[in-house]
């Protein structure tokens, strides 16, 4: 049975996408450029893209990692930033001599397959963009290789330049040759930590100190300890002293009470990392959430997602245990899940599950809540503190709420929820898309409710999931027969109606003769 179509609906009307690859690959990193490299060699055309270099204006807003104000001014410079991520990896040239096409400066801001609502697609197709225009790319195959962000965790003056995360601290030193610090304190002290401090360390700078919650470092720490770096456990930080150009010195509490003053430029959070998944859960791509993989990761049959025709490989596919961004695990993961795409035999690609990374992320937030005050931010953008969050208030530039809730009332209607709690606080509803408050939100209530921090569901996504100029998606190619059907889309009748004739006999005219609901 044939059903009668809208003629003002979108059915047939959509073009076709600006461009198509037969494998298109999100994300250049180790397991991107392995995917890319496989697909090419099995005979594939691809497309790769990635974000980097990114614009400085990102960089300010900690998109993609959490880049607290440390990047220099050369990240303005476009021409220089293009030549050093070319150098700085160079599986990008071999990309480019196996003939794939190589888009860098291009951001992934969405990901559309046929679903509720999404039908009258041609096909599905990820939405990219660059400085200078936005437009959709439609795939056979996609290969999700997002990697992973930084862990944020906030303490007293962690809204200043000079916080940061290790994932950027890493790219402003290898990628970008641009990171505008000297003195650092590193928080931490797993393999991700060990990693950030000899990497500053080679790079000429001074580690001050390595700060751990716990009794015991995480790691083998002996090799940095040789080059002077003070290991200090059961040690939390209290707050980052401020100075006129960021970051002064931080302030720690040990473990006898006693505080103590470290001076620095650069706090770097190396806490722990946090797979990039929001392409996919915006898509409504299933996932799971696993504290020995990192958090919430995809659900995955070996790299393939719960969407038709795309893959996840690296650390977007769950963060394995062992040595930080593992970048020989990650060509693998890259390379099976290309090899799986295109129907060959791969070897399995699932990570190792390692230990709860959950637990050490919820000790780290014990002892920053019983050392800061209710006023520390829990959200930088929206200025929402941990005390509006738990006492479920908006931001105060919202004034006071007619009918006040707390954490406790809200509770006897139902479990927390993450998304419930952005509505009525606007907590991680902010520029950077809550890179800097997602999981340090979804802690606090996790801990203030007293409920398993599992049990918190995922704040969801929304596509763009970068921050893009409106003028960029309103460039986006339109067939002029959907513009035909604007004025019905929104499926407000009166909103269309010409100031001048509301109240008017056109007024009903307007509504009888070109409002088709």
């Amino acid at each position: 049975m044939t059903h009668p179509v809208d003629p003002r609906s979108l059915v047939g009307k959509f073009p076709a996408p600006r461009e198509h690859a037969e494998v298109l690959v999100v994300g250049a990193g180790p397991a991107g450029t392995a995917a890319a490299l496989e697909a090419a060699r099995l005979g594939a055309r691809v497309k790769l893209v990635d974000e980097n270099p990114v614009a400085g204006a990102l960089a300010g807003l900690d998109v993609p990692l959490f880049f607290g104000g440390r990047a220099g001014a050369a990240l303005n410079d476009e021409r220089r930033m293009l030549e050093q991520v070319l150098g700085s990896d160079p599986a990008l040239a071999e990309c480019y001599e196996a003939g794939v096409d190589l888009a860098l400066g291009t951001a992934a801001w969405g990901l559309f397959t046929h679903g509720p609502g999404l039908q009258t697609l041609p096909g599905p197709v990820v939405g990219l963009a660059d400085g200078a225009e936005a437009w959709l790319c439609g795939y056979d195959r996609l290969i999700l290789a997002t990697g992973a962000r930084d862990l944020a965790l906030f303490f007293e003056g962690a809204d200043q330049p000079g916080v940061m995360g290790a994932q950027a601290l890493h790219a402003l030193l290898s990628t970008y040759d641009s990171f505008d610090g000297r003195r650092l304190v590193v928080l931490g002290s797993g393999d991700l930590a060990v990693a950030a401090a000899a990497e500053a360390l080679d790079r000429g700078l001074d580690v001050a100190a390595m700060v751990e919650v716990r009794d015991a470092p995480e790691a083998d720490v002996s090799a940095l300890e040789a080059r002077g770096v003070e290991v200090l456990t059961g040690t939390v930080i209290r707050a980052a002293e401020r100075g006129p150009f960021g970051v002064t010195a931080a302030v720690l509490l040990g473990p006898d009470g006693a505080g103590r003053r470290i001076a620095c430029d650069t706090v770097c959070l190396a806490i722990d990392r946090v797979p990039s998944v929001e392409l996919l859960e915006a898509a409504g791509g299933g996932l799971t959430i696993d504290g020995t993989r990192g958090g919430h990761v995809p659900r995955l049959d070996g790299a393939a997602s719960t969407l038709p025709n795309v893959s996840v490989a690296g650390d977007a596919a769950g963060l394995v245990p062992g040595t930080a961004a593992d970048p020989a695990a990650a060509r693998a993961s890259g390379t099976a899940a290309a090899r799986a795409a295109l129907g060959h035999e791969a070897e399995p690609s699932a990570p190792a599950a390692g230990p709860d990374r959950h637990a050490y992320r919820l000790d780290w937030m014990r002892m920053l809540l019983a050392a800061g005050s209710p006023d520390v931010l829990a959200c930088q953008c929206e200025g929402v503190t941990r005390g509006d969050l738990l006492g479920v208030r908006p931001p105060r530039y919202l004034g006071a709420p007619a009918n006040p809730r707390d954490l406790g009332t809200l509770l006897g209607d139902g479990p927390v929820n993450q998304d419930q709690i952005k509505r009525l606080t606007r907590a991680c509803m902010g520029a950077c898309q809550a890179r800097r408050c997602r999981e340090q939100v979804a802690m606090v209530l996790a801990l203030g409710a007293g409920v398993p921090l599992e049990s918190v569901p995922l704040a969801g996504y929304r596509a763009p999931v970068r921050p893009l100029p409106l003028g960029l998606l309103g460039g986006l190619d339109e067939a002029q027969a959907m513009r035909d059907g604007w004025d019905v889309w929104f499926g407000i009748p009166t909103q269309w109606v010409p100031y001048d004739d509301i109240g008017t006999e056109r007024e009903a005219e307007h509504l009888r003769g070109n409002m088709h609901l």
